[in-house]
């Protein structure tokens, strides 16, 4: 595949990065979705736009998060190098997104599309959600804008992350439990899609990643790509030079391409995206589409997918309701393909040991998503010398999952 001259110009007019994206959509929803883009246009144009957008994400959300040195997770991985032979170890920084207002960088794309729904009369706000965090995001700035929301979330999820069902129910929003298929983040994805076309007239619906069709992939990394350029300046600042490598855990892949978008033409910048292993790639147990998957289409997009022989979609396993999900972000379908990215994965036993161990050494409990990309800090720190500046995005906080890895570990609360 060709190298573009910029990885940040994509995606193409009709949502494409290469061959993966687009709109593979029913003719019901193409009125809206050509509705959302023109909108979504409008709005950038529009200074009161930007001008309310970043007042709420200052004095709502909370920003800018803080990009933190990890010191003792630092030199814990340097006496794992010492101890391997090796005078090697790289700092590490967190970039806190865990921080925000609601637990995690969700809420940053959500503030963007709920202004855009209001901008565009739309009273009643669906969203999907696996691990809730989106849901929860949701849920908050329908309460914070007066505006009805409905949750999709899978059966299964929300018997698993039964804190986060209960801040939605707390803020106002009905949870919808699907008990389609695996009872996941696909399968209330589906729901959401259905309830769309049906109720087109008055209902905005506000995707969680950089999946679907166009504009969201685009749409939703916009909002996203706060997280990066924030961190390019707060490297400059604490560093005097910009990170030598990022990692961030990938489902759909929003907050790693949060992090990863503003670094794409800066080319002595490593960047790793952490993918579900689940109980490991050859058990066919996982949620690594890129790693395990091929291209297909879901939602709206053509993208890497988990299937079986006959094209069907298969049902992803992971640890982490946020990360259990078959396909990926299309764009980061393309920075797999061109190179520009590398993938790799971590397994379900990793991410707990990460989440242990980050919780003991740092006082932050890190959620299980961004556990995976932990889990892979912790194994590739150690090789890299001790002047090598790696990020990692810390895109939610583990409160949502004691319960669950109380359950795991057999303790009870």
């Amino acid at each position: 595949m060709n190298t573009p001259n910029s990885f940040r110009t994509g995606p193409d007019e009709n949502g494409h990065f290469g061959m993966f994206g687009g709109r593979f959509v029913a003719e019901t929803l193409m009125p809206l979705i050509l509705d959302l883009e023109k909108a979504y246009q409008d709005a950038k144009a529009d200074p009161a736009y930007k001008a309310e957008m970043d007042a709420g994400l200052k004095h709502y959300v909370g920003r800018p998060s803080p990009l933190y040195f990890a010191e003792r997770l630092t030199e814990h991985l340097r006496g794992v190098a010492a101890a391997e032979g090796r005078d090697g170890g790289a700092k590490i920084y967190f970039k806190r997104e865990e921080l925000n207002h609601t637990g995690s960088h969700k809420v940053n794309n959500v503030l963007g599309q709920i202004l855009l729904a209001r901008r565009m009369g739309k009273p009643r706000i669906i969203a999907e959600t696996g691990a809730g965090q989106h849901g929860v995001a949701t849920a908050t700035l329908c309460a914070r804008y007066g505006l009805k929301c409905v949750v999709y979330m899978g059966a299964l999820d929300v018997s698993r992350q039964a804190p986060n069902v209960f801040r939605m129910k707390m803020l106002g929003a009905e949870v919808v439990p699907v008990q389609a298929g695996a009872r996941t983040l696909k399968d209330a994805m589906n729901e959401a899609l259905r309830d769309w076309v049906t109720n087109v007239h008055d209902t905005f619906y506000c995707i969680g990643t950089v999946a679907g069709p166009h504009p969201y992939p685009a749409m939703v990394r916009d909002f996203q790509s706060i997280i990066g350029h924030e961190t390019r300046a707060q490297m400059l600042e604490q560093e005097g030079r910009l990170p030598d490598s990022l990692i961030a855990c990938i489902g759909g892949g929003s907050n790693a391409m949060g992090l990863f978008h503003p670094f794409l033409d800066d080319p002595h910048v490593k960047i790793w995206g952490v993918e579900a292993a689940g109980h490991g790639i050859p058990s066919g147990q996982h949620a690594a589409s890129l790693t395990g998957g091929r291209p297909g289409v879901l939602h709206g997009n053509r993208t890497y997918l988990l299937m079986d022989d006959d094209g069907q979609i298969a049902e992803a396993h992971s640890i982490s309701a946020g990360l259990d999900y078959p396909g990926i972000g299309p764009e980061h379908s393309w920075l797999h393909d061109t190179g520009r990215a590398s993938y790799i994965s971590a397994t379900d036993e990793e991410a707990l040991a990460a989440f242990q161990l980050v919780s003991r050494l740092e006082g932050i409990i890190p959620a299980l998503e961004p556990a995976h990309a932990l889990a892979k800090v912790v194994e590739l720190a150690p090789t890299l010398p001790k002047d090598h500046l790696m990020v990692v995005n810390l895109s939610g906080r583990g409160d949502k999952d004691i319960p669950q890895v109380a359950e795991i570990l057999g303790t009870r609360i």
